[in-house]
């Protein structure tokens, strides 16, 4: 596991791409009224966080990114404008992004865009979770959102957090920023758990240790 402070600018790319792989084939043989359950996303519908999804993507493919794009008011103008589109034209959409925003992220040396990817996954998870589906966020991927975790909860300033990551063989993370005369807040549990925390989603039936920090602190999208 990459935990270097070093940027891999390809990372989001190999994160979307692999995630393309892995979501692409459940939602193709998905029915089409799962699409109208609800997700973790307060008032979403799984087609709704999908074309959310894919119109981020395909602004980032088309430098589409002006003042605000990935603000709440603008997100919810991209998915309104895909409300009467066909559920294939939705699925097209967010496969184009998934295959073809990693490059320009990567040739972004600031790495501002890096953070869109690690959301991207977070949010098929969403839609897993929606539909029932096991280990929502975690899974294959997993080893290629942790590193980008890593870096998104550095970017985003969050303090210091050591985690044990129990899922088979243990692992240990080391997120955030040092904050001097603060130790390093622990986490002990899975790692889907850690995501959640992290990426704000619903903590019912979890179990973990958290100490030294609160969840609110380690919040990477506000």
């Amino acid at each position: 596991m990459c935990t270097d402070e070093e940027r891999d600018p390809w990372l989001p790319d190999r994160l979307l791409r692999t995630e393309r792989d892995l979501l692409m084939p459940l939602l193709r043989r998905t029915p089409e009224e799962a699409y109208e359950l609800r997700t973790a996303c307060p008032g979403w519908t799984a087609r709704q966080v999908l074309a959310h999804c894919g119109a981020a993507l395909v602004r980032i493919v088309e430098d589409r990114l002006e003042e605000g794009v990935f603000l709440p008011e603008a997100n919810a103008c991209d998915v309104a404008e895909r409300e009467d589109w066909p559920l294939g034209r939705v699925l097209d959409e967010l496969e184009r992004g998934l295959t073809e925003a990693g490059p320009v992220i990567a040739a972004r040396e600031d790495g501002r865009l890096d953070a869109v990817a690690l959301g991207e996954w977070v949010h098929a998870g969403d839609v897993r979770e929606a539909f029932g589906e096991p280990d929502a966020y975690c899974g294959d991927a997993l080893e290629l959102a942790l590193p980008l975790l890593t870096v998104t909860s550095r970017k985003r300033e969050t303090p210091r957090l050591v985690g044990v990551l129990a899922d088979g063989a243990t692992t240990r993370v080391s997120l955030g920023n040092a904050i001097e005369g603060r130790p390093p807040a622990t986490f002990k549990g899975d790692a889907s758990t850690l995501i959640r925390i992290y990426a704000g989603r619903p903590l019912v039936r979890t179990r973990y240790e958290l100490t030294g920090a609160t969840e609110q602190e380690l919040l990477i999208y506000r």
